[in-house]
């Protein structure tokens, strides 16, 4: 199975519509988002042939968002568990980095995904994989926009620039 990992769109719509066209070229059957869509008309954008998903980032304060979410994909508030193939999978925003380093240092989790920091982040802590796919460039981060794609079957997390 693939998934895709998006974090901090921040109501860009062509970063978004990237993400978008880059999940559906690789055929992923459920999108993540971990956070700070923001606004409705960008959640929107998801609406697409795949299964989504998104926690709440700090900057989503439409109370629309839910909503719109909901009508498509599945809102989860602060954060969300999963399993894909026998993956274990957390997925929080990442605003509070204690939080963060429990969901990985836990070992419950065989990924952690998260956003926030708009750094795009692989490491392996142990026997959990801990990602942020990077988000809308802002100073101090990447510069770039950049997706992430697990595949479950060959137990794998891949970067695309969008």
């Amino acid at each position: 199975m693939r998934v895709g990992i998006c974090s901090d769109t921040h109501d860009n719509l062509d970063l978004a519509r990237g993400a978008v066209e880059t999940f559906e070229d690789a055929g992923v059957e459920t999108v993540l988002h971990c956070g700070d869509v923001v606004s409705p008309f960008t959640a929107n954008v998801f609406d697409s042939g795949f299964e989504f998903h998104a926690v709440r980032g700090n900057n989503d304060g439409e109370w629309n968002l839910q909503s719109v979410i909901e009508s498509f994909g599945t809102y989860h508030g602060d954060c969300a568990t999963f399993e894909f193939d026998g993956a274990s999978v957390a997925l929080y925003h990442g605003t509070n980095e204690t939080l963060v380093d429990g969901l990985v240092d836990a070992g419950t989790y065989d990924y952690v995904f998260r956003g926030h920091t708009h750094q795009r982040t692989y490491e392996e802590r142990g026997d959990t994989v801990h990602v942020n796919p990077g988000g809308l460039p802002i100073p101090g981060a990447d510069d770039t926009y950049h997706v992430a794609l697990l595949d479950t079957e060959e137990e794998e997390v891949a970067f695309y620039e969008v």
